[in-house]
């Protein structure tokens, strides 16, 4: 029996032809004419409507660059926050939509395309904020707090770092838990501010905190950046996809989009300074 040694070079030119041969291009999803895409069902990111259309910033955005190179169908799935990449890793779907924070812990699991929102941090408690909450810091200053944060959230590392414990922290499946967990058995719900302002509209019991400040991490204050997420064999794909994004940003249909869900001309401007590069180095 013959055997046939794999040098190491011979092994790496082995993977990565079994990795590019793995990748979803741009024109194999034309051939099949339509791309999966994920949502975590939060307002006002991404979710579905009640009559199973997409929404949300990151979907509204989504929808319009991939008519951009090409692509009229988009088949949608939910899952929770702390499912997408792994979900997008085991190519459940081919894409992300969800707005989720550029991070570097994320951009080594997954391919984000340039940022396209940002936005700052919140609180949702009780009616009246019984504690006076004004930041997250001020949930570490009470070792008796509890505060809630949705699994596979990046909210948690904010906690962590301006000193809340990880006793006092409950995680929650997803982001309709919030409201019933805060009445009934945390002081506080982290999410971003915009998340927050929604799940506040027209309730009895809970309330945004206002004024609030943004926690204070490495000198400067938070603040997130959403885009798309990649995998990253699929670099194809999502390099043609990130250049009409770059270009779509530039129109009034792209602002008209974010200012119909919130987002400030302040936190536009925000995304367009930032680039991917630098915040997945962390900077």
């Amino acid at each position: 029996m013959h055997i046939t040694k794999i040098t190491g070079l011979s092994a790496l030119a082995l993977i990565m032809s079994l990795t590019s041969a793995g990748a979803l291009t741009l024109e194999e999803v034309k051939e099949q004419g339509y791309i999966r895409a994920a949502t975590a069902n939060e307002v006002p990111y991404s979710y579905m409507q009640p009559d199973g259309t997409s929404a949300g910033i990151g979907p509204d955005v989504a929808n319009a660059v991939l008519k951009q190179i090409g692509i009229e169908e988009v088949n949608w799935t939910v899952t929770p926050f702390g499912t997408l990449i792994p979900g997008l890793k085991a190519r459940r779907f081919d894409f992300a939509a969800a707005e989720q924070n550029i991070s570097p812990e994320r951009c080594q699991q997954v391919s984000f395309t340039e940022p396209n929102s940002s936005y700052g941090e919140g609180l949702l408690v009780k009616k009246g904020n019984p504690k006076g909450l004004t930041t997250y810091a001020d949930i570490a200053k009470d070792p008796s707090l509890k505060v809630a944060v949705v699994s596979g959230a990046n909210n948690v590392d904010f906690l962590r770092a301006v000193g809340v414990k990880d006793d006092q922290i409950v995680f929650i499946p997803a982001n309709a838990d919030a409201i019933p967990t805060v009445e009934s058995r945390v002081d506080a719900y982290a999410a971003t501010e915009l998340t927050v302002s929604e799940l506040a509209k027209d309730q009895a019991n809970v309330e945004q905190v206002a004024p609030f400040e943004d926690p204070i991490v490495n000198d400067a204050p938070v603040r997130n950046y959403g885009g798309f997420a990649f995998r990253p064999e699929d670099q194809e794909l999502r390099d043609a996809f990130n250049a009409a994004l770059v270009e779509f940003r530039k129109t009034d249909e792209y602002k008209a989009i974010l200012a119909k869900y919130g987002v400030s001309e302040a936190s536009i401007a925000a995304a367009a300074e930032k680039n991917v590069a630098d915040l997945c180095a962390g900077k």
